[in-house]
């Protein structure tokens, strides 16, 4: 039986069973599309780093003897219609049966599901072997459940898995080193160099502006850093567990004007490519935590190891339970328009200037600087979630719509009104000078509610409990901080209102 299997640009698996002995009546098809580079508007170093993973992958297993059809995106024949794309290469290889792997977005899921009704020949599909959860694996899990917290979900994969845990009981004594996490970096703990795999891109570039694929951000074309090969990849891998592990969980969630990555691993891509699996970068992790030699500290494992284990499986199964309506969540019913900074970087808050202008620069900001600068100015000013997500799906490396928009109208913009987050992560600017020191050469001074040189988070920050008061009357975490607001003399947070509202009215004043 002839046989034409997909392979789309977030599928690099090179370690799945279809990998695993050569077939020749098996034809693996792969293409660069129109649909992929324009349903939202990308970071040019996103593109080419997809771009240059797929034609990676293809040369690799192409060299193992797996037989590989590859369309790029100016090839004459690649007629960026992918039914057509499927059904042609069916045509041409005489087919008895068309595979496909799961998609991991639902818009591909669907459009999969279409094509194959369309198509004259057995059809089958099959999982990327990339996770440790099923798709479902969450909802089964949550069902009958009251409320669903990720640290449910965490600890019983942590026993599933035997990740960290004897006899049902958490090594160390605890499941979270969270209350750990959190130190500031002052410079004083030395960061090695990122490692970098330097490339040549000009040609991809070109190909992207001939056929007129718009794009933004910045990118050196003679020395694109990203790793996208399953070697560079590994290598990264190596050096994050040598010489960054150490001292990640301390510093996980610091910012710092002159550090874009601190111990940060830069994985995420290649995680979201799966170019690695997640189960492979745990055990390197492991593999140096209990290589005695390392005297790594089980807060720094664990708090890496709960972002994969935990977080990243939790959004794609809260991804997959609530879609497609989670897509239109708007909770908190926010409609302004982002601010043109957003695209350019331009602004006197030097928190939002280094990070959103890190972003434009490097496709790249860690978590922190994802949910508590530039997301907490977004739900602050109330921006329109639509808006939020298309940036952030856009704007970094390794945005895939399950994990961006769990995360960002999910936590960051608690557009789904508590299905991801207990309570919005929302803060005033003490929050951000107590993480980072990007206050310390502000225009605007961190510790001012009002006046022409006071923080916008600070009177943005009360000023959206006020408006938002009603949403969270019945939310206990949120009991402290509304406390508060009561207290609040009424002139007080009158003028915190005005200058709240003006801010919002002139963001690109700020």
């Amino acid at each position: 039986m002839k046989i034409v299997r997909l392979i789309l640009g977030d599928q690099l698996n090179q370690k799945h069973s279809w990998f695993k002995e050569v077939n020749n009546d098996v034809t693996y098809v792969m293409a660069e599309m129109r649909q992929e580079t324009d349903y939202v508007k990308h970071h040019v170093q996103k593109v080419v780093a997809f771009f240059l993973a797929m034609r990676s992958f293809k040369e690799d297993l192409s060299a193992k003897g797996h037989n590989f059809i590859y369309y790029k995106l100016n090839d004459d024949n690649n007629s960026q219609q992918l039914g057509q794309i499927i059904s042609n290469t069916i045509l041409n290889t005489k087919a008895n049966k068309f595979e496909y792997l799961l998609p991991d977005e639902y818009r591909l899921d669907q459009q999969l599901v279409e094509i194959c009704n369309t198509l004259n020949v057995d059809t089958a599909s099959y999982d990327t072997e990339h996770f440790y959860t099923t798709r479902f694996e969450l909802r089964d899990f949550y069902k009958g459940k009251k409320q669903m917290v990720m640290e449910s979900f965490y600890r019983m994969m942590r026993k599933k898995h035997s990740i960290m845990v004897t006899n049902d009981q958490p090594e160390g004594g605890k499941w979270n080193y969270d209350q750990s996490n959190r130190n500031k970096w002052k410079g004083k703990t030395p960061i090695p160099k990122e490692i970098e795999f330097p490339k040549k891109v000009e040609d991809i570039i070109q190909l992207l502006k001939d056929k007129n694929v718009q794009t933004f951000g910045t990118i050196d074309s003679t020395n694109f850093p990203w790793p996208v090969t399953r070697e560079e990849c590994l290598n990264t891998l190596e050096y994050f567990c040598k010489d960054l592990l150490p001292h990640f969980g301390d510093y996980q969630d610091a910012m710092h004007t002159d550090e874009k990555f601190l111990f940060h691993s830069r994985l995420s891509f290649a995680m979201n490519a799966k170019i690695l699996a997640p189960n492979e970068v745990i055990n390197a992790v492991l593999d140096h935590f209990y290589d005695k030699a390392n005297d790594i500290k089980i807060s720094q494992v664990e708090g890496f190891i709960r972002q994969i284990l935990g977080w990243r499986e939790y959004m794609r199964g809260i991804y997959w339970k609530e879609m497609p309506g989670y897509k239109s969540l708007n909770s908190l019913n926010n409609k302004n328009k982002l601010p043109e900074f957003f695209w350019t970087g331009n602004t006197k808050m030097n928190c939002l200037k280094k990070s959103i202008g890190q972003s434009l620069d490097n496709s790249y900001a860690h978590h922190i600087q994802r949910l508590m600068v530039i997301g907490n100015f977004a739900l602050l000013t109330q921006i329109d979630p639509n808006e939020v997500d298309q940036w952030y799906l856009g704007v970094y490396i390794d945005a895939i719509e399950w994990v961006e928009i769990t995360n960002t109208r999910g936590m960051s913009q608690f557009a789904d009104g508590g299905i991801v987050a207990t309570k919005p992560y929302v803060s005033s600017a003490n929050y951000i000078n107590k993480m980072s020191n990007y206050c310390g050469k502000c225009h605007y001074s961190h510790t001012k509610k009002l006046g022409g040189n006071a923080c916008p988070f600070n009177s943005l920050y009360w000023n959206f409990l006020s408006d938002k008061k009603k949403h969270f009357k019945d939310n206990q975490r949120m009991n402290m901080m509304m406390a508060l607001l009561d207290k609040m003399e009424g002139n007080k947070l009158a003028e915190i209102q005005k200058r709240a509202s003006y801010i919002i009215d002139n963001l690109d004043e700020f």
